[in-house]
């Protein structure tokens, strides 16, 4: 439980004065960036954000290094694990039809917001053949049992879109606070029929030696370690949704999405509810992380030593990366480069450096830029390309992509070592 998992940390900061869900838990979230705040009375609820803020800290939980997230989750994509189905859940033990989501801690996180938000919930759905799928959605709330929900045009949308063009409504549920390799697993990009509680389990068993442990509630699986679950359901009908705040810091506009009604409330005993913020570090480990590996694996099949990937925060975790690697041939760096935007297409920066630059150290980054790049020759240009929706300098998608290969010339190398003690 959230609770738990809270208590490991001991940088956490606890907030025990009443704070509003209207703009108050914004405040505190962003004073303290870095660190996990749990709030104790949020209209009367607990609350908790940051809590997956840093890579440091879900390495911690995960028992691994902070360089092995890439590898742990790439392996997890690619070697999906059965979860075991258990007979009952914590989040079973208060379960309830009287409830009004206006009255629950769910925020406003900015002035414009058009209302309050879920953001760190997970939708869970099963189609007609068996497979099920797990996916973030952020919801805003409409009245105390209807919010409407965004939905990009993806797995989800697609099982919705097959419901509601038969006038049917799609049984769902709705999952909010819960540990890392379930949140992580629910951000990746799968082809359909690659369920995410697989990946989840994969990542579970690789990092607690067990499998992960699902629930059956009606018929739609869902994880055993999460504090709330909502059973619902999303209609044919559309409503307005936004504006919000995206992951760059900026409001997307408002869209026609579909409307989902919120039916029943099952919740732990003494519950914390997850408050992602939007445009926070959090949401940059959770939207960003799991692009990594798809960087990673179409870098990989141009250039066979692939050290490392990082989306940087700078670039809120999804504009910009930098990859590492041991060249082979002068112009693998530019072939890197090529093979990095295919993997990301939201990708619009990329600085491709050698082994020994420490990726996650923007200095040592930007020391390699200034002693191994020349402009003339080593920066890759993509005028129109298709870019990120995300992105407020693009126009209709269309961006500039633009590569920077900072890695030694093969014939020089040895001009380019630094001096060591």
């Amino acid at each position: 439980m959230l609770r738990e998992i809270i208590e490991r940390f001991d940088d956490a900061v606890v907030v025990k004065e009443p704070v509003s869900k209207e703009l108050g838990v914004t405040r505190y979230l962003l004073k303290y960036r870095d660190r996990p705040v749990l709030f104790k009375d949020v209209d009367g609820w607990e609350v908790a954000g940051n809590i997956w803020s840093t890579r440091e800290r879900i390495a911690s939980y995960l028992g691994i290094e902070r360089e092995e997230i890439l590898h742990t989750m790439t392996k997890a994509m690619e070697n999906p694990e059965p979860y075991r189905m258990v007979d009952d859940a914590p989040f079973m033990a208060n379960s309830t039809g009287d409830f009004s989501l206006t009255e629950l801690p769910i925020p406003k996180y900015y002035p414009q917001d058009g209302g309050q938000y879920f953001t760190s919930a997970m939708v869970i759905a099963r189609d007609e053949n068996g497979f099920v799928n797990m996916s973030f959605h952020r919801m805003m709330v409409i009245d105390e049992k209807r919010a409407a929900i965004r939905l990009v045009p993806r797995h989800l949308y697609a099982m919705w879109k097959e419901k509601a063009e038969a006038g049917e409504e799609l049984d769902v549920r709705i999952v909010v606070g819960n540990p890392i390799h379930v949140l992580l697993a629910g951000a990746t990009s799968v082809a359909y029929g690659v369920s995410e509680l697989e990946i989840a389990s994969a990542m579970s068993q690789r990092a607690f030696g067990k499998p992960l442990e699902v629930f059956n509630l009606g018929g739609i699986p869902v994880p055993a370690e999460t504090d709330f679950v909502f059973e619902a359901k999303i209609l044919p009908e559309l409503t307005d949704e936004g504006p919000f705040v995206d992951i760059t810091g900026t409001y997307d506009y408002v869209r026609k999405q579909p409307v989902v009604v919120f039916e029943r409330m099952h919740h732990v005993d003494e519950p914390v509810f997850h408050a992602l913020l939007p445009g926070g570090y959090e949401h940059y480990m959770l939207m960003g992380l799991p692009k990594e590996p798809q960087i990673y694996a179409s870098v990989k099949r141009v250039v066979p030593k692939v050290h490392g990937v990082r989306l940087t925060e700078g670039g809120a975790m999804w504009l910009h990366a930098v990859v590492s690697i041991t060249k082979q041939h002068d112009g693998d760096g530019k072939n890197a480069i090529l093979a990095a935007f295919a993997g990301h297409p939201s990708l619009k920066h990329v600085v491709v450096v050698d082994g020994d630059v420490d990726i996650y150290d923007d200095r040592d980054v930007e020391w390699a830029i200034a002693t191994r790049f020349q402009a003339d020759r080593d920066l890759v240009v993509i005028p129109n390309a298709r870019g990120s929706s995300l992105d407020p300098s693009a126009e209709k998608s269309l961006t500039a992509k633009w590569g920077i290969d900072a890695t030694k010339p093969l014939e020089r190398k040895e001009e380019f070592e630094r001096a060591r003690l």
